[in-house]
């Protein structure tokens, strides 16, 4: 299998996983954070939900700049745009993975704001870092999930909800 679609393979499955966590959110806690200096859940979900478009982005173009992007996160209200606008961004990744050309992993890309450059990497390693953003991010939804008493869905195993509920069988 060549990288790229390894790369879309990948994808994939963490969209599976993704999709379980978005799916969950209460439509009446999009504006709860666990602390003032924390994303509300809205923001936190929105941009786990962009993260697909980032894919598209650090293959099909050279560089992000802020400054003028057109690129713009939607405003979301709840969990059934979150998951169209979900399943739209990631659809979108997995196409510009699968339709790139092993060349491309190979040129540079950069992430700027104006004058102010954040960071210039080879494509390969953006791609590789946002398969780390879904990670990351979909984590720590799962810890503001959880402090909300919302079961957590497994991801790659089974959650402590999950474990508790076969327990529970089990003795039943």
């Amino acid at each position: 299998m060549d990288i790229l679609k390894s790369l879309a393979k990948e994808l994939e499955n963490e969209t599976v996983t993704t999709r379980k966590m978005l799916s969950i959110i209460p439509n009446d806690k999009y504006d709860w954070q666990p602390h003032p200096k924390s994303m509300t859940i809205r923001r936190l979900a929105t941009h786990i939900a962009d993260i697909g478009n980032w894919f598209q982005l650090a293959v099909e173009d050279d560089e992000l700049d802020f400054a003028t992007t057109t690129h713009k996160e939607p405003e979301i209200n709840n969990t059934t745009e979150l998951l169209a606008y979900f399943e739209e961004s990631f659809a979108n990744g997995k196409a510009a993975l699968e339709n790139a050309a092993l060349e491309q992993l190979d040129e540079l890309w950069t992430m700027r704001n104006g004058d102010q450059v954040y960071f210039t990497n080879f494509k390969a390693e953006v791609i590789r870092a946002s398969f780390c953003q879904i990670t990351h991010h979909r984590a720590q939804l799962g810890v503001y999930l959880r402090l909300l008493d919302i079961p957590i869905p497994s991801s790659y195993g089974p959650s402590a909800d999950e474990m508790e509920m076969q327990m529970e069988a089990v003795e039943a």
